[in-house]
C-alpha cells in the first residue's frame, strides 16, 4: 500500500464515552442527583450536551442556574466513584491507543470532566501510565467546545496541534478539536469514524498511526506488573 503523506505526532483522547464506556453511568448519576430537586433530565438533551463537565452542564441546563450546584455535583460524583471499578474501555479506542504507543507517539487525555473522576477512571482501566499528559476541566479556563483543552494537551506534549490526532465522541468535543486545528475521529456504534468534513485526511492519519510500528515498545498501553 502506498505511503500516505500524513504525519501524526501525538494522540489526544477524550475520556468519558471515548476511552471509557461511561456515558450511561454519568447520565444515570446526574438524573438521580437532579430528581431530588424535582428536575427530570431529558435523555435527548443530555445526548446533545454529553462531554461537558457537570458544572458546565448545570450552567446550560434549563433552570439549572437556580439549583444548588455543589450538592448536585457531590451526589453525582459519589454515585460515579462508587461504581468506578465497573467501567470498561471502548475497544476500538483502546486499540488505537495501543497502536499509537507502539509507534512511539506521545498520548494525552483531554477531558472536560473533573480530575476527581478522570484519574480514578484511568486507574480503574489500568491506563494512567499510557499518557504523558492528562488535561481535565480544572486545567483550563473554558471547557469544550472551546479549543483550550485540546490546545493545552498538545502543548504539554510539545506537539503542534496540526500534527495531532484527536478522538472525541461528543459534538462539543468534535467542535473543540476542529477549532484547535486538530484532525478528529469520533466513535459511532463502537467504531472509529472520521468526521464528515475531515474524512480523507483523518483516515490517512489513522492509517499512518496503525502502520508506523517499527519503533514499537512491548505492550504499550497497560502497566506491567511484577
Amino acid at each position: 500500500m502506498p505511503e500516505l503523506n500524513v504525519e501524526v505526532g501525538a494522540l489526544l483522547l477524550d475520556f468519558d464515552g471515548t476511552l471509557a464506556d461511561t456515558r450511561l453511568g454519568h447520565e444515570c448519576a446526574l438524573r438521580a442527583a437532579l430528581q431530588q430537586y424535582g428536575v427530570v433530565l431529558d435523555h435527548d438533551w443530555y445526548g446533545d450536551h454529553v462531554g461537558l463537565s457537570i458544572h458546565d452542564l448545570l450552567a446550560v441546563l434549563p433552570g439549572g442556574r437556580e439549583l444548588p450546584h455543589a450538592e448536585i455535583v457531590q451526589h453525582s460524583r459519589a454515585h460515579l466513584l462508587a461504581a468506578m471499578h465497573t467501567i470498561t474501555p471502548i475497544p476500538c479506542v483502546a486499540e488505537l491507543l495501543r497502536q499509537a504507543r507502539r509507534a512511539g507517539l506521545p498520548c494525552a487525555v483531554a477531558s472536560g470532566a473533573s480530575r476527581l473522576l478522570v484519574d480514578p477512571g484511568l486507574d480503574a482501566l489500568d491506563l494512567r501510565d499510557a499518557f504523558a499528559a492528562i488535561v481535565t476541566r480544572e486545567d483550563v479556563t473554558r471547557g469544550k467546545p472551546d479549543p483550550e483543552l485540546f490546545l493545552v494537551a498538545a502543548h504539554r506534549l510539545g506537539v503542534a496541534p496540526g500534527r495531532c490526532l484527536a478522538v472525541d465522541d461528543a459534538p462539543d468535543g468534535i467542535t473543540s478539536a476542529r477549532a484547535a486545528g486538530i484532525r478528529v475521529l469520533t466513535v459511532i456504534g463502537g467504531h472509529l469514524t472520521p468526521t464528515a468534513d475531515q474524512a480523507a485526511g483523518t483516515e490517512a492519519a489513522v492509517f499512518t498511526v496503525a502502520h508506523t510500528q517499527s519503533r514499537a515498545e512491548p505492550d504499550p498501553a497497560r502497566r506491567s506488573h511484577p
